[in-house]
């Protein structure tokens, strides 16, 4: 996984107190997508408006105010002035320029939208990444829980105990890739990538769908030669029966003028079942720039350039096209590095909670990092080609320690059934 870099913006006072979301009404679970049928509607109705949104984000996304403190201009004829005399003559030398003022950046203020999650949004979309299999807590909690995906790397043979207790949950696979360059032909790689791997793949019939290359970040040089690449993945995993995720790109990216050549690759993942999958993390909590825009593009109050990111890539370029497909955040959470902060894993969730706390988001850390997925979940919600998130990381181990995961599974399950009819 590739650390999101955040600024150090961090260490200033942090102002700003949230109030929880409020939980969404219990619902029936939603029918997974079957080899028979995973095309999805494409959505056209515009999202539930928020009716509270960022104080910072208020001034990019509305009209200014008219004159008169929001109400129109009068259209009454100007008072004459009287004719005032020119100024006398004077020697004075011109001020010397001054120097430009200094940038003052703007106080980070956390908060919650107030979206009111409506009935018909369905159970939670909350989901988990496993790096290994390595603690009871995983199992306890897909059997509590019943989650709506999971996520497997490398050590792939919990996810048929994963279907066997939860039939309805959507299983992702993935083995590690080295090197992932993009050098030679890219539907050659492509072709020798599945071949390498179809030995593994075929003994892992529990996984729904495959995922190729883990946090790519191609830019606009070399972003048509990953679509043909991942075009022909999904062309060659077709041939066995199998079905791929596409794209798994890092957070933050590609941009909306990289993700316009990626639709090739996209084409083909519908033509044969396949999904995208991306990854979204924020710091220092999920929120983080929420209602900023991308580069060259106007705000919005839904959407941020971390979390909720692919609302670009869907309704500016997926939605016209008629190419929605589903969608997977297989990588989510708090991720951040502050300064040198030694260690391989840098700032994980376990890390921010008792700024959280400070900050108002819950009496203690995983009550506040509970009450930041479920404003994730509710807004997720709105979007029904959303299959899920899984969060980063259970059985990281030795390797992400601050991002593990199983101590706070139970209270992920509780959140999950309470969600659930």
């Amino acid at each position: 996984m590739r650390i999101f870099l955040l600024a150090a913006g961090l260490l200033i006072l942090l102002i700003g107190c949230a109030t929880p979301a409020t939980t969404p009404a219990s619902t029936p679970l939603p029918s997974p997508p079957t080899s028979e049928a995973d095309d999805v509607t494409m959505v056209t109705e515009e999202p539930t408006p928020l009716t509270a949104v960022s104080p910072a984000a208020t001034s990019q996304i509305f009209v200014p105010l008219l004159p008169g403190n929001g109400q129109p201009a009068t259209t009454a004829a100007p008072t004459p002035e009287p004719p005032v005399a020119p100024p006398a003559e004077t020697t004075e030398e011109p001020p010397a320029p001054t120097s430009p003022p200094v940038p003052i950046s703007t106080p980070y203020v956390s908060f919650i939208p107030d979206y009111t999650p409506r009935p018909e949004l369905g159970p939670s979309k909350m989901g988990i990444h496993v790096a290994r299999p390595n603690s009871p807590a995983i199992m306890e909690f897909v059997r509590a829980a019943q989650p709506a995906v999971v996520k497997g790397v490398d050590d792939l043979g919990f996810l048929a105990e994963v279907k066997a207790i939860s039939p309805h949950t959507v299983t992702i696979g993935r083995f590690s890739v080295d090197p992932q360059d993009y050098n030679g032909e890219p539907e050659a790689v492509a072709a020798a990538l599945v071949a390498r791997q179809l030995p593994q793949m075929v003994l892992h019939p529990a996984v729904d769908y495959w995922e190729g290359w883990n946090e790519p970040d191609p830019n606009l040089d070399r972003m048509d030669w990953y679509a043909r690449f991942e075009a022909e993945r999904v062309r060659q995993l077709a041939q066995y029966g199998l079905r791929a995720a596409v794209g798994g790109f890092s957070t933050g990216v590609p941009e909306l003028d990289e993700f316009v050549l990626f639709v090739p690759a996209i084409e083909e993942a519908q033509r044969h079942g396949g999904i995208l999958t991306l990854h979204e993390y924020a710091a220092p909590d999920l929120t983080f720039l929420y209602g900023d825009p991308l580069p060259g593009l106007p705000a919005y109050p839904d959407r941020g350039p971390l979390m909720f990111r692919y609302r670009w890539f869907y309704r500016d370029v997926l939605e016209p096209r008629g190419l929605v497909v589903p969608l997977v955040i297989s990588e989510a959470g708090i991720d951040g590095i502050i300064g040198n902060r030694p260690g391989p894993d840098g700032l994980g969730w376990q890390d921010f909670q008792s700024f959280w706390v400070a900050q108002g988001w819950g009496p203690d850390g995983q009550t506040a990092y509970l009450n930041q997925l479920q404003w994730v979940d509710n807004e997720a919600r709105q979007d029904p080609y959303v299959i899920g998130y899984t969060l980063f990381t259970a059985g990281g181990g030795s390797a992400w320690p601050s991002y593990e995961l199983a101590p706070f599974l139970p209270r992920l399950a509780e959140y999950i059934v309470s969600q659930s009819p």
